[in-house]
């Protein structure tokens, strides 16, 4: 089990769903990846914000916010939240939030990029992030889908000081050290560019068919990336989009 007791600056750290419906959304998700729904209560009268647990584990989270698109948000861990922000603003990004404290867990700030696609930024406190990923049923991958992949890469390193590996139609995100942790492609100039985040399965297959018996949608059926697995993109019941992914068994 890949347990996570900090994150670097630079990787990813969290990925939480805003959904349209709370109660329906877990269901979807405890039912697809098993996990276990623990809403935790917020103001009165408000929707609580649920953390989705994987034995026992936190691995995301999701919360009602009926007045946007359902969407999951990708998290990176940052050393000091306030000068990420800063930054990314001189860099031409958007600060959809100002840096702000998340009651004794962490402080963040919610931001898109130059080209439209939103991140948050996070610096730890109390919770530095997923207590697990890598694993079937966590997160493990999260991926850019950009209108101007040049621009991206140069917002992205000069921020987070990610460099990177291409090959034909797509570039791998690698921390200084070398590890990979996320990836970038481009793709129509008319499209929105966004993040999603990978969850790692038993077999892409199945999840892909259970995910549709439960109201899913599948964009992008089953289909192999040599040497490193096989994945599929979904859209759940609230039309928000994700991946899944059954890694490639390392010989």
């Amino acid at each position: 089990m890949t347990t996570k007791t900090s994150y670097p600056p630079g990787d990813f750290c969290w990925t939480e769903l805003a959904t349209s419906d709370w109660r329906a959304a877990s269901q979807f998700y405890e039912s697809l990846f098993g996990w276990t729904a623990n809403p935790m209560p917020m103001a009165p009268d408000q929707p609580p914000y649920v953390m989705l647990q994987n034995d026992g584990k936190n691995v995301c989270a999701l919360y009602e916010n009926q007045k946007a698109q359902p969407s999951w948000l990708s998290y990176v861990a940052v050393a000091k939240v306030d000068d990420g922000a800063q930054k990314a603003k001189s860099l031409g990004a958007q600060l959809l939030s100002e840096p702000f404290d998340v009651l004794d867990v962490g402080r963040m700030a919610n931001i898109r990029d130059p080209q439209g696609a939103r991140f948050a930024i996070w610096e730890a406190r109390r919770q530095k992030g997923a207590d697990v990923i890598n694993e079937p049923n966590t997160m493990c991958w999260n991926e850019l889908s950009s209108n101007d992949i040049d621009a991206s890469r140069k917002f992205y390193s000069e921020l987070f000081g990610w460099q990177f590996k291409e090959t034909p139609g797509y570039t791998e995100v690698h921390l200084a050290d070398g590890t990979a942790v996320g990836g970038m492609h481009d793709m129509m100039k008319t499209m929105p560019p966004f993040w999603m985040p990978y969850f790692a399965v038993d077999a892409c297959d199945a999840a892909a068919n259970r995910a549709q018996s439960l109201g899913a949608t599948v964009y992008s059926e089953p289909s192999d990336i040599e040497k490193v697995g096989r994945f599929a993109i979904l859209a759940d019941p609230q039309r928000a989009t994700f991946a899944i992914i059954q890694l490639a068994v390392s010989s």
